[in-house]
């Protein structure tokens, strides 16, 4: 599937610098993706050579920049698919984000549908395990969301998110993973906790980065624990999936000159210290 222009039918804006916003498909497109069962992703193209303040740091003009965003919606939508954007400040080589939120109802998103991702071999996240955790840093809840909507799917699955924000009002999409929860009791449990200074005195969720305790209690244990199979899902910035999960490794670069594949690498940080086995988690 090449390069399309998908229409801003509407935008909401979610925080003080994000932004959901509704994407049509074009005519002759039923879904995003080629398989409605899968997660999917769009690599967002934008032409910065348009704006004069987009130069690199020798003052030239920087050109085509790529991101990838993967839509909160699931992928069996019809005709449309929702992002969840923030809008960073533009710096040199940047700015898609912004860019993005900055769009007017009518105008458009030029973006490529990116391959299905593997996941320990196979593209397909439903009824592969017997229980799922999703850990978000921030705007890594985006992913971790359409998955959700996923396994939601299989009245078979348990699932845990945990959700991990500087400040309560940087809670991202709290109202609608809430209203998951509730529209799922028993099958969907979510966590959140708080990293930043002044968290008030009642709150009830959990606080600090991320610790052997916290996984112990706001996720499902190892698939070593009794023979249940366990995925732990993790998304965030690289810092904060290193501290949880550990880096990921790049394949050396493909003939063509374009990266190599990601690859997932040793499992480290605070799920290894939890116990978990690298074939326990994945790091999106």
């Amino acid at each position: 599937m090449g390069v399309s222009s998908y229409p801003l039918l509407e935008k909401w804006q979610q925080s003080h610098d994000s932004w959901l916003l509704r994407f049509g498909l074009p005519t002759d497109q039923k879904f995003l993706g080629t398989d409605p069962r899968l997660p999917t992703c769009i690599s967002v193209h934008h032409d910065s050579s348009l704006l004069d303040k987009d130069k690199d740091k020798d003052n030239n003009k920087v050109g085509l920049l790529k991101k990838s965003y993967s839509p909160i919606s699931h992928p069996a939508t019809e005709r449309t698919f929702d992002l969840l954007v923030k809008a960073y400040t533009p710096v040199p080589g940047g700015g898609v984000g912004d860019a993005i939120c900055n769009l007017r109802v009518g105008q458009s998103l030029v973006g490529k549908l990116k391959a299905e991702r593997l996941v320990h071999g196979s593209p397909l996240i439903g009824k592969r395990w017997n229980r799922i955790g999703l850990v978000a840093g921030g705007t890594g809840i985006a992913p971790l969301i359409q998955l959700a909507r996923i396994i939601l799917d299989d009245p078979a699955d348990d699932t845990k998110l945990l959700s991990i924000n500087r400040n309560e009002h940087d809670i991202l999409m709290r109202k609608e993973i809430d209203q998951l929860a509730k529209d799922h009791p028993n099958r969907l449990y979510v966590s959140y906790s708080l990293t930043g200074k002044n968290i008030r005195s009642d709150w009830e969720g959990y606080i600090g980065r991320g610790s052997v305790d916290m996984a112990k209690n706001a996720l499902p244990p190892p698939s070593s624990s009794d023979g249940k199979t366990t995925m732990i899902f993790v998304c965030g910035t690289d810092g904060f999936r290193d501290m949880w999960a550990g880096p990921i490794a790049r394949a050396p670069p493909l003939p063509d000159g374009s990266k190599g594949p990601k690859i997932q690498g040793d499992l480290l940080g605070v799920l290894k210290e939890a116990g978990y086995e690298a074939s326990d988690v994945f790091k999106y």
